[in-house]
Order: structure tokens, then C-alpha cells, then sequence
């Protein structure tokens, strides 16, 4: 497999009866613009799923970083497809808050980057240790993907995004995958501030790789809110190509 966008990869793997499942929809709530303490930011519905502090601004405060997730039975999807049931397609947000002398303000929040999970066939994104993390002032997210059905591909995209010029800026951005069957390896990654690209090909039987390095071609600057689907990402493209 010639390392396909992960969309490709989660849309081609959906069996037929994943497209029959009735996924509620979800009216994502406007969180408040400011709270003493991070529950204070916690819609009513919703859990905190992961919490951390880090200095995200540079100001030398512990900003704080929340991942949200609704708690609704009506989400929890039982079918008798192939597959994850009951299927828990609960939606994720993740928000951003900054450090205040009185508590926090609200920087930012998105519940798209972090794919709701609505396919049986596929893991959460969620598993195997993924999720946020704050990595030297940076926030970064890691996705995984597994199908147990459709794919013999597994793998993991990361997003490393930077406080800049008043957005999170994605600064790099990170991919592998692993075919089952064959033990074949690819991973992609990007920096965004040198605009470097670095491809990879190898095998799980070797520790050879056979690398290729480019410079990114598109001008395009990504933010937290112009990613998108964390999934659907495609990090070679500009916006007019999507």
C-alpha cells in the first residue's frame, strides 16, 4: 500500500451495513468563556475524558487542556452487523483554556479534529495510548487507526499544533502505517516551519528504509480550526485541492 490519505483507508474499509447504522446527530455546546476550574467548562451531558497543564502561551502559567466527551445513551448504537457492539459513538471536544489570575479563559475549542467513532469495523481513535499530550510548549494529538474489517492497514497520525499570530498553528505533523499481511511500513512527516517532508518506506523484517525528502510546495498555513477531521486530513494538499 502506497501510504494513502487515512481517509482513504477508513472510507474504502466501511462494509456496507456501517452505512445503514443510525448515528445520532449532536448540537456540539458553546462552551463558557471563562471558569474558575476546569469542571466549570463541562457542558451538562459531558465528562472530562483527559485533562492537562502546561504553559502553552509562553506567559509562564499552567494554560489547560480538556478533552471533552459526551455521555449520551441515545449514542450508544447496537446493531447485528459485523463488528463493535454496542458501537459508543459518543462525540469528543477538545478545549483549550489560558491560565488567569482568577481562574481560566476559554482560547479555544473544536470537535472535529478528533473523529467521533461511527464505524464498527474501526477502532476509536482513542486507543492504544493516543490522545493529547502538551511536549515543550507544543499541544499535540495522536490518532490511531485499526479494522478489524476491510484493511489490513493499522497506524497512527499526530498533530503538533504552536500558539502563533493568535491561533494554534500546525507546525508538524506526523503519520505511519503498517500493513498486517505483508509487515509493510510507510510514515510521512512534516514540518511545517522549514517546510520539510520526509517519506519512508520499509518492512517490519528489516530495519532498512528506503527514504525520500522533499519541500513542501503549498504556501497553505493549517490551524487547529482549518484542519478538520483529524481522519479525513490531507497534509500535502491546499486549500483549493480539498
Amino acid at each position: 500500500m502506497r501510504l494513502p490519505l487515512l481517509a482513504a483507508l477508513l472510507l474504502t474499509a466501511l462494509p456496507a451495513f456501517a452505512q445503514e447504522l443510525r448515528i445520532p446527530p449532536v448540537d456540539y455546546p458553546v462552551l463558557p468563556t471563562h471558569a474558575t476550574r476546569a469542571e466549570g467548562f463541562v457542558p451538562s451531558g459531558w465528562r472530562i475524558e483527559q485533562q492537562l497543564r502546561g504553559d502553552l502561551n509562553g506567559d509562564k502559567r499552567e494554560d489547560l487542556v480538556l478533552v471533552l466527551r459526551q455521555q449520551d445513551p441515545r449514542n450508544i448504537v447496537e446493531h447485528d452487523g459485523f463488528g463493535i457492539s454496542p458501537l459508543d459513538s459518543n462525540p469528543r471536544m477538545l478545549a483549550i483554556a489560558w491560565a488567569t489570575p482568577d481562574g481560566y479563559s476559554l482560547a479555544a475549542q473544536n470537535h472535529t479534529l478528533i473523529t467521533r467513532h461511527e464505524a464498527p469495523n474501526l477502532s476509536d481513535v482513542f486507543e492504544e495510548g493516543a490522545g493529547v499530550s502538551i511536549v515543550r510548549g507544543t499541544l499535540q494529538t495522536t490518532l490511531f487507526f485499526f479494522s478489524n474489517a476491510g484493511s489490513w492497514s493499522t497506524g497512527s497520525a499526530s498533530y503538533t499544533f504552536r500558539w502563533q499570530a493568535g491561533a494554534f498553528a500546525l507546525i508538524g505533523y506526523d503519520r505511519s502505517s503498517m500493513m498486517r499481511n505483508s509487515g509493510q511500513t510507510e510514515s510521512l512527516s512534516i514540518n511545517y516551519s522549514t517546510r520539510r517532508v520526509r517519506h519512508a518506506e520499509g518492512s517490519m523484517e528489516s530495519d532498512e528504509e528506503r527514504v525520500r525528502w522533499e519541500t513542501l510546495s503549498s504556501p497553505q498555513r493549517w490551524t487547529l480550526e482549518t484542519v478538520g477531521d483529524g481522519s479525513a486530513f490531507e497534509p500535502l494538499a491546499s486549500a483549493q485541492d480539498r
